[in-house]
């Protein structure tokens, strides 16, 4: 929960720890909230601003206010890169950055944030080949794409009983294109068998499902869940009945509650935040979210929003400090930060965390928890 953040928080405004300067403590945000990405990107932001606001309404950190710097990538490439870069030009004091749900689009910033010495936390991008692209300043938030299709062919294999898997993928993402090779792959060291890979586009469904063997089971790798509505209603008007499961690009609940016919749908994703969930921190979360955005829920986007903005303020409240490079290592030192998404640590140097994956079921529309698993084994990056 929050408590860990605010009760450190707070003892650096009684003086247990050093601080420095007199201005407000500066961590920027890089989200793409127009554009394609803003489906994943707003409901991230909204967290990351409710966490700061929260910080602020404890005191700040290092006896110091918070200022949450955010910018808007607009969903391209050059626009994040240069965005960042401006940001940190204008913000030299900035202790670190965050932000942005999608691979494809987390490399530029995080580039940029590296060129400065600052690190990059992303809160939603879940390619474990990241954090080596950018060594020593990119980090994960969340789980990697190994480990949430690792769970997503142990829940298949175990609990549905599949034994043959048909696997339909968006080759025109990164994130689609490692989701399904590790699916793969885990899904047959298990002893499953793939009868058949299908690949499409955004721009260009009408074929989606062309070629598509009957399994046990669908596993469809999709960005977002718009796109899984679409395809999800091919495939059962061409008579593909069986479950379909796939990953947290699934997680948008308004959009399954447009499609109430919905039924044998499950996919693996960061968090589930519902009123029957049991976990105190998650209630927490949830209350303090619809207080503040009356009338929407959190996805779990928005929990990972909230949880990049937790940890790095709890990073920096254990440096003592908001100079970057102390920032980073404090980071990289987090064991156990208890945030809404989950417990959180970085392990034997790795800048992947160590997270549990919950698994959704769709069904009339509605999601509901099946399961919070850990993966027993997990395919190589």
């Amino acid at each position: 929960m929050f408590i860990q953040i605010l009760l450190a928080c707070c003892a650096c405004a009684s003086g247990r720890l050093p601080a420095e300067g007199s201005g407000p403590v500066v961590i920027g945000a890089v989200y793409n909230t127009t554009g394609p990405q803003q489906v994943l990107d707003t409901p991230s932001s909204n967290g990351a601003r409710l966490a700061a606001k929260r910080v602020n309404a404890s005191g700040g950190v290092l006896g110091r206010p918070l200022k949450l710097v955010m910018v808007d990538g607009q969903s391209d490439i050059s626009t994040v890169a240069s965005k960042a870069a401006e940001m940190i030009a204008s913000n030299p004091g900035i202790a670190a950055l965050m932000g942005a749900s999608d691979t494809d689009l987390v490399l530029p910033a995080a580039k940029a944030a590296a060129t400065a010495g600052r690190l990059f936390l992303t809160s939603g991008a879940t390619s474990p080949e990241l954090p080596p692209e950018v060594p020593e300043y990119l980090y994960l938030g969340c789980f990697g794409d190994n480990v949430q299709a690792a769970a997503a062919a142990q829940f298949s294999y175990e609990n549905l009983k599949s034994r043959t898997v048909s696997i339909i993928y968006d080759t025109d993402k990164t994130y689609t294109r490692l989701l399904q090779r590790y699916f793969k792959e885990q899904f047959e060291s298990l002893g499953g068998t793939v009868n058949s890979i299908n690949t499409y586009r955004v721009g260009e469904m009408k074929d989606l499902t062309d070629g598509v063997k009957q399994a046990d089971v669908i596993f469809l790798a999709a960005e977002q869940a718009v796109d899984t509505v679409r395809a999800v209603k091919m495939l059962r008007s061409a008579g593909f009945s069986m479950p379909i499961v796939g990953g947290d690009g699934y997680d948008a609940p308004d959009v399954w509650a447009q499609y109430p016919e919905a039924k044998d749908i499950y996919f693996t994703t960061h968090a589930y935040f519902a009123a029957d969930n049991p976990d105190d921190t998650v209630t927490a979360f949830i209350e303090a979210y619809a207080a503040e955005y009356p009338g929407q829920e959190p996805d779990s986007f928005a929990g990972l929003g909230y949880d990049a903005v937790g940890l790095l303020i709890d990073a920096i409240s254990r440096a003592g400090t908001d100079s970057h490079e102390p920032v980073r290592k404090a980071l990289a030192a987090t064991r156990d930060y208890k945030g809404a998404t989950g417990t959180i640590s970085y392990d034997d140097g790795s800048r992947i965390p160590r997270k549990s994956v919950s698994v959704i079921a769709i069904n009339a529309g509605k999601p509901a928890l099946v399961e919070v698993l850990v993966p027993d084994s997990v395919p190589a990056p």
